[in-house]
């Protein structure tokens, strides 16, 4: 109804105040009465329609009239205010309306006359919570003096007129989110107030009875810290010891959530912030790259770096990085997306390729001169290339009988089942013995003299006592010297004699692994730090645990524990030790053997740890490096820790890593691999570690050290280890590490394994890092049948496929995915033979050697993402990104484009396995552009090979694939190959650091043998992908069918399979569940729940209600109260 007639009805029985009569009254309580019931029917739409007609304005008119009368009525106000909180909820210019109609002025005077009234008092603080809703009607409330009103009201503890002291403490609350009255509150000392009042309301209310009070007297110091001199008054008033005191023993009170919540946040807020403890932003490594001038970091904290606190952070895995002008709308223009750039070198170029692709135009002889007669396999213990690297294998079969060759494929006596016997068939009916039997973990069955405890109950010596005579220096053996010569070693004979002596105890039944070859490549390794030490776990070698682990479950309030925790140490700091155990940028020894402190230690390859320092007897503080030469991306981590006493739980916490978020909130949790454990026979990376939460901490990277952006926050990855043995070694990593020493080491023992009349396996070296590392190049295929000119041109004509991985050096994930498909490759399987028949793989397992030796989690030498450098590399500042490209565009020139590109990855916030490819169409739609995308043709063969691995694999999910081609991706080898190469089959894989929430591995953690098992799926995703397409002859089709050891039939099946649609399989899930408790990282966020329509309407009901039915709840006592001070 139009507003003006509201207003008219209303109004016109009181123009002439002095005859006002009885009937009058009952006239406008009658109008007011019907609105309220028409608008309280149905949804808002009816209040909506009311306001869009002026409704709003005419209340707020009716008001000022009615309040300027001599004596108001307060029989008609009272249901006028209800009508109007429940209209200006809904309308989000009231505030303005109000001030402008000048209805503030009047219900604060209605305020004041009404002190000793509370029902009256009661509805102006209804009204007053809508005024304040805006900010600006707020602050000019506050200027008026409403902050000091309002105090009159809010009273310490008292179990009467408790409706309208909460309404009070909700009014404050509300006028606090302006800065201007939070400056106020300040500048007139209310904080302390507030905390008293606080601290009496909860120490009174032992019922909880008066949660509501509470917690919005908690919203008003939240407000009031969201400005630096507002968290100055707190800590001044002791509000951290005051908070603290009142809320550590109700963590785990679930009555107490709401007001729990509060208080962390605000403890989180005004915990003092304060740099890194690191004597510089930047790493503690630096690689001179010609012609670049790295500059120092500031690491001093300015005003700025505190003023942005509420800013959201940037996950690195959004790679927002800055784009070239001509690409800020790729996302919407079409021309863009599906234009083909020119060549980013001159063609001349191209040439040196060539050799890199020999297989093109060498003749049978050449190909069969390649391999010789010259092969030593006495050097080399070979690894069984029959496995095949799947999680459901048996470890017995890793290893070769003496009796067998390792040229056996062509021995008919070897029963050799196909690897389709071994793909997923229903998710929802796969049940894996992984599933059944839980993984052992490194906190269980150990006795308190750090004895191994069996199934039977009996204890297994110590590794002393097991190995008969010999007594073994743990620091020793766990670090052992690269150098032959010792010529550094104060004892070079002994040390030479224990490795030597050590290595003879190897077990040689690890797949594919040689600790004298490891060794011999460790050497020519060639590191920023020159490393001189190996990591035990990689030279001795890793067997995958015989099941997989179940994802730990989250304990419930293990976050605000410790959160609480972190202001332990600032208000009680007399039992904090602070010693610095170790450090990277310390010349001297810190650690002294006989002190009752751990030992760490990471100077070796892909180590990462910076700092150590012990903060209670138990309890470490760490700190990762930086990526080389630059003062970001610490996720990574790998290093040793040693004389620990076992059955102790042991707490670890990295204070700098930069995420906002992480899978150890999820279920996941980090690798240990134990020295003794190794010696005992049982050399395996486990998930260990248990209390693990991922947190926001008080930290802060200035602003030059964070590249400009103001304040950038940290955040602490912390768990808690209990350690199988005393007088251990272990080591710790964020995921199972795989260096690049063992990727050569792998690459020459499948060179030397393989049988070179029927497998063509060629390595040789793209081009050299920065750091002066080969990056190796691997060459796939069978060799032809014949010398005839038929073979060798079958054998020319193979299509290629390119698969890339490891360019971000954290991503050990992805070198476990490319290590199972290169082992399949290889291998004997069926399906493998029909690959390297029918295809030639170019494979660069290792994009970033550099920055993988170095202990990097995402950049190159000069501080560079790789992955962002395709659109224009340059050879002498990323050799491994332009040669790649330069060999992609080789290929394409001779016309043999790459049937399937796809670069391996490991994604940190998602679970299962998944791609991201590349569509016009579908970045369009997603883009919203004006462009029509159902007039475009494209083809869709992208979604083939994504669809068949979700059939296939058991890991892999469609769900969480994407082919949006987006702005931010613009120069990744994804978009890039698609875009230049025109090959739209052009992927990145991701491979989850924790493991799968769907499927038979759901609630499981990755294993090394599931991320092996992955890239064999992939590997037969290409040949079925093969199989379906249209080119696909007949004849190939019948001989998959007699090489898969299956019926034509039966073949049919498994790829109608792959294209059909099960809605129960593809139906997108969740990333993950929520988490139990949230926090909110953004301390001044605006929306937080504070009472908003429903309930403030919720309020107003009750009261009506209990208005009809004769209850009043509250007493007319007075309110002559001091104000607070």
């Amino acid at each position: 109804m139009p507003g003006c007639f509201v207003h008219h009805c209303i109004v016109s029985p009181r123009r002439k105040p002095k005859h006002r009569s009885s009937s009058d009254s009952e006239s406008i309580l009658t109008i007011l009465q019907v609105l309220d019931e028409l608008l309280s029917a149905g949804t808002d739409r009816r209040i909506h329609y009311m306001i869009s007609k002026g409704g709003s304005e005419a209340l707020l008119q009716t008001l000022v009239d009615l309040a300027r009368t001599e004596s108001p009525d307060y029989g008609i106000l009272l249901p006028l205010f209800r009508l109007l909180a429940k209209v200006g909820l809904r309308d989000k210019k009231f505030g303005q309306k109000a001030l402008e109609l000048e209805a503030l002025d009047v219900t604060l005077i209605l305020a004041r006359k009404n002190l000793s009234h509370s029902q009256n008092l009661l509805h102006c603080l209804w009204a007053l919570r809508v005024f304040a809703s805006s900010v600006t009607t707020g602050a000019m409330l506050g200027v008026n003096g409403a902050m000091e009103l309002l105090f009159k009201v809010i009273t310490p503890y008292t179990q009467t007129c408790t409706r309208t002291i909460r309404v009070a403490t909700e009014v404050l609350a509300a006028l606090l989110k302006s800065k201007s009255n939070s400056r106020r509150a300040v500048n007139r000392g209310y904080v302390s107030g507030l905390l008293r009042l606080y601290q009496d309301w909860h120490c009174h209310d032992t019922v909880h009875a008066y949660m509501q009070i509470r917690r919005a007297l908690l919203l008003c110091l939240k407000h009031i810290a969201a400005l630096r001199s507002g968290r100055e008054a707190f800590l001044a008033a002791q509000g951290m010891e005051i908070l603290f005191s009142t809320t550590q023993n109700c963590l785990d009170n679930k009555t107490m959530e709401p007001v729990t919540s509060l208080v962390l946040q605000i403890l989180r807020q005004c915990y003092p912030k304060c740099l890194l403890p690191l004597v510089t932003a930047s790493s503690a490594y630096a690689f001179p790259v010609p012609g670049v001038i790295v500059s120092e970091p500031s690491c001093v904290l300015t005003e700025e770096d505190f003023e942005d606190d509420d800013e959201g952070e940037v996950d690195k895995d959004s790679d927002s990085e800055d784009l070239k002008e001509e690409d800020n709308d790729l996302e919407t223009d079409v021309n863009k997306l599906s234009s083909k750039p020119g060549l980013d070198r001159p063609e001349d170029e191209l040439k040196q390729y060539e050799a890199m692709c020999l297989e093109l135009s060498c003749s049978f002889e050449e190909l069969e001169s390649r391999f010789g007669d010259d092969l030593n396999f006495e050097e080399i213990e070979c690894a069984n290339h029959y496995y095949i690297p799947t999680a459901a294998a048996s470890p017995k079969h890793h290893g070769l009988n003496k009796d067998q060759s390792p040229w056996g494929l062509e021995r008919e006596d070897i029963v050799q089942a196909s690897i389709l016997s071994m793909v997923k068939i229903e998710r929802s009916t796969v049940h894996l013995a992984s599933k059944k039997r839980p993984a052992m973990k490194a906190d269980q069955n150990v006795d308190s003299n750090g004895l191994r405890i069996d199934s039977s109950g009996n204890g297994i010596p110590d590794v002393q006592a097991s190995m008969k005579e010999d007594t073994w220096d743990i620091d020793a053996v766990s670090c052992l010297r690269m150098s032959a010569s010792f010529s550094n070693s104060t004892r070079p004979k002994e040390i030479a004699k224990v490795t030597e002596k050590l290595l003879q105890t190897h077990p040689k039944d690890i797949p594919f692994h040689n600790p004298y070859l490891y060794m011999a490549n460790a050497r020519r390794s060639r590191s920023v730090a020159d490393f001189k030490m190996m990591a035990f776990p990689d030279l001795w070698g890793h067997h995958p645990p015989s099941s997989a682990q179940p994802m730990l479950e989250r304990k419930c309030g293990v976050q605000r524990i410790k959160i609480f925790e972190d202001v332990r140490r600032l208000i009680q700091p007399n039992d904090v030790i602070n010693k610095v155990v170790f450090s990277l940028d310390e010349p001297w020894p810190l650690q002294d053997t006989a002190s009752n402190c751990l030992r760490f230690f990471s100077k070796f390859e892909s180590g990462n740890l910076r700092k150590a320092i012990q903060v209670r007897e138990f309890e470490y503080d760490l700190l990762l490096n930086a990526d080389v030469s630059g003062t970001q991306n610490q996720q990574w981590f790998y290093f040793k820790v040693s004389g620990m006493r076992a059955a102790i739980p042991y707490r670890f916490n990295i204070i700098n890593c930069e995420k906002p978020n992480s899978q150890f909130n999820y279920g996941m949790q980090p690798v240990m691999y134990s020295v003794k454990e190794a010696l005992l026979g049982r050399p395996t990376w486990i998930r260990t570690g248990y209390e693990i939460c991922y947190y926001k901490n008080h930290y802060r990277q200035s602003a030059a050290a964070a590249g400009g952006a103001s304040g950038k926050g940290c955040y602490t990855l912390t768990f808690a280890v209990t350690f199988p043995h005393s007088e251990d070694a272990c080591y710790l990593a964020y995921h199972y590490p795989y260096t690049y020493t063992a990727l050569m080491t792998h690459l020459d023992i499948l060179e030397k394994s393989i049988n070179p009349k029927q497998v063509y396996f060629r390595q040789e070296v793209l081009c050299k890092t920065l750091g002066g590392n080969p990056c190796p190049l691997v060459t796939i295929t069978a060799m032809p049948e014949s010398n005839s000119d038929d073979h060798l041109e079958q054998f020319r004509q193979r299509p290629y496929q390119v698969i890339t991985a490891r360019v971000h050096p954290g991503e050990s994930n992805a070198s476990w995915v490319m290590k199972g498909a290169l082992e399949f490759l290889v291998s004997s399987d069926p399906a493998a033979r029909l690959l390297r028949e029918n295809f030639i793989f170019k494979i660069i397992p290792m994009l970033n050697p550099d920055g993988v030796i170095n202990g990097n989690h995402r950049c190159s030498l000069r501080g560079e993402d790789l992955n962002r450098q395709w659109l224009f590399p340059r050879a002498h500042l990323q050799p491994t990104i332009y040669h790649a490209k330069g060999l992609l565009y080789y290929l394409s020139s001779k016309g043999r484009s790459p049937t399937v590109f796809c670069d391996f990855h490991g994604h940190s916030q998602k679970k299962n396995v998944f791609l991201y490819g590349c569509s016009i169409k579908e970045t369009l739609c997603q883009a919203e552009s004006t462009v029509d995308a159902s007039t475009l043709s494209e083809d869709v063969s992208y979604r083939s090979l994504p669809k068949i691995l979700d059939k296939l694999a058991p890991a892999f999910t469609m769900g969480s694939c994407s082919f949006l081609v987006e702005k931010s991706r613009a120069s990744t080898a994804r978009v890039v190959v698609w875009r230049e190469m025109g090959v739209s089959r052009s992927y990145t894989m991701e491979s989850s650091y924790c493991g799968c929430n769907q499927g038979p591995y759901q609630g499981l953690q990755f294993g090394t043998s599931e991320l092996e098992e992955m890239g064999a799926m992939f590997c037969l995703g290409l040949l079925m992908l093969e199989l379906r397409s249209i080119s696909c002859s007949h004849q190939l089709l019948t001989r998959a069918a007699v090489l898969l050891n299956t019926e034509e039939e039966a073949l049919d099946h498994h790829l109608h399979r792959c294209s059909s649609s099960n809605s129960s399989i593809t139906t997108e899930l969740e990333d993950e569940p929520p988490c139990m408790e949230e926090i909110d990282y953004n301390t001044d966020s605006s929306s937080d729940p504070e009472g908003g329509c429903f309930e403030l309407d919720q309020q107003i009901q009750e009261y009506a209600f209990n208005m009809d039915n004769g209850k009043e709840e509250e007493e007319n006592l007075g309110w002559e109260r001091k104000a607070i001070p």
